[in-house]
């Protein structure tokens, strides 16, 4: 038997990436898994090409720039299902050309990026958790970020907003606990989109697995596992954790990488 069989999830942002592997990881542990996307037919095409595995994935439509879809798309589910028993907040954003320091970043642009990446987890979890109640409990990912919990000298707006997210889980931690509903996060460092492929250019890549004691990029699948584990009843003494899934990135001295982690670069 399947750790999630007879459970629904709900996974937004889910075609691509980390969205997408933690939507395969849920349904190949059994879950019902809903995929709150945009491109619906996009993700239909996804969910059909995993259907001779046995897996049920469903598109649902989401737009996180459209808050009325956020209510539409947690009542989709309820009207099929009648029960939510996990929700993978998923979604994030960032704008790494106007998100800067303190002087130079664009004011509208880091009080955007709370309002979408702080505001998503609020709303959506302020719309299902009443259901989880209901059904006596439920889990509750979060899919945060290592930026959230290290200061750097750019990216201000996506640094605070993760950092709003580490917090907002404990919070839906300690007031719902009492419900049997748990609330965790999951940090991840570099992973391997393929956005940051595209993104990152070799030397920074270098640069930044100087720093990794681990030696490598994350796979969304690494994050996928973390989720899997805080969506089950293996993790089921645990809520209010914040858990860096990040290779031992910031872990002990600032000089890792000048005495050791260059070194494993040449």
């Amino acid at each position: 038997m399947k750790d999630l069989n007879n459970k629904v999830a709900l996974v937004t942002s889910a075609t691509r990436g980390i969205g997408l592997a933690c939507a395969l990881k849920l349904a190949r542990e059994g879950a019902r898994v809903y995929m709150g996307v945009r491109r619906l037919e996009a993700t239909q095409e996804i969910c059909d090409n995993h259907a001779d595995e046995g897996l049920v994935m469903k598109p649902v439509f989401f737009d996180a720039f459209n808050v009325d879809s956020y209510k539409s798309m947690v009542e989709e589910v309820i009207a099929q299902e009648g029960k939510i028993d996990i929700l993978v907040n998923n979604f994030g954003t960032g704008r790494p050309d106007q998100d800067h320091d303190l002087i130079n970043t664009d004011e509208e642009i880091f009080f955007k990026l709370l309002e979408l990446n702080v505001g998503s987890v609020f709303r959506i979890s302020k719309l299902i958790i009443p259901y989880m109640i209901e059904n006596r409990g439920g889990s509750i990912v979060n899919i945060s970020s290592i930026g959230g919990t290290v200061p750097d000298i750019s990216r201000i707006g996506y640094g605070v907003s993760k950092a709003a997210v580490n917090n907002i889980t404990q919070q839906l931690a300690m007031q719902y606990a009492k419900y049997n509903i748990r609330c965790n996060a999951v940090l991840p460092g570099m992973t391997a989109t393929d956005a940051v492929s595209r993104s990152m250019s070799e030397e920074f890549t270098k640069s930044f697995l100087s720093h990794i004691p681990l030696n490598r990029m994350g796979t969304p699948e690494d994050m996928a596992n973390a989720t899997f584990f805080f969506a089950s009843e293996n993790s089921s003494y645990i809520t209010g954790s914040i858990l860096e899934v990040s290779g031992g990135y910031h872990l002990g001295t600032p000089q890792y990488a000048d005495f050791v982690g260059r070194k494993m670069q040449e």
